[in-house]
């Protein structure tokens, strides 16, 4: 089963934070996973926001921007694109999970998700791995361990 994979969980693989271990884990045993052309544009604003807060520099950014384009290359990742249908889905969704409060892009995502028959998705968010979890998707979860106070 190949998985869709969210901006949060892909951000992982390519720029070092807690559970990027993790993350790469999970994707080396994968032939492939899908992304969307969503996902794209928010890994390059991602990357721009990190170089622009002084955390990642030009060239690690610029390394990094290559990289991701070779694994799309490799078909490592799939791209889906967005059509102006899926605003329609991601409308629908937000209605169907009335309790969450699903962003635009997480509703967008999840709208390529069920338009391409996906069954499974890898997220970092607590809140997509919930709406999820609520449309019957199997979710893999690259979320920190709750603090114990």
């Amino acid at each position: 089963m190949t998985p869709y994979l969210d901006t949060s969980a892909l951000a992982k693989w390519y720029v070092n934070e807690d559970l990027s271990e993790a993350v790469e884990e999970y994707l080396s045993a994968l032939p492939a996973a899908y992304i969307s052309s969503l996902t794209r544009t928010e890994l390059r604003c991602l990357l721009a926001r990190r170089r622009r807060a002084r955390e990642i520099s030009a060239q690690l950014e610029s390394q990094i921007w290559g990289r991701f384009h070779q694994d799309i290359r490799q078909s490592h990742l799939r791209v889906l694109p967005i059509e102006d249908s899926h605003f329609d889905s991601a409308i629908e969704l937000m209605d169907a999970l009335p309790g969450l409060p699903l962003r635009t892009v997480d509703a967008l995502h999840l709208a390529v998700v069920q338009a391409a028959g996906l069954e499974s998705i890898a997220t970092a968010d607590r809140i997509m791995a919930s709406a999820a979890e609520e449309l019957g998707l199997s979710v893999e979860s690259f979320l920190p361990s709750p603090r114990v106070p």
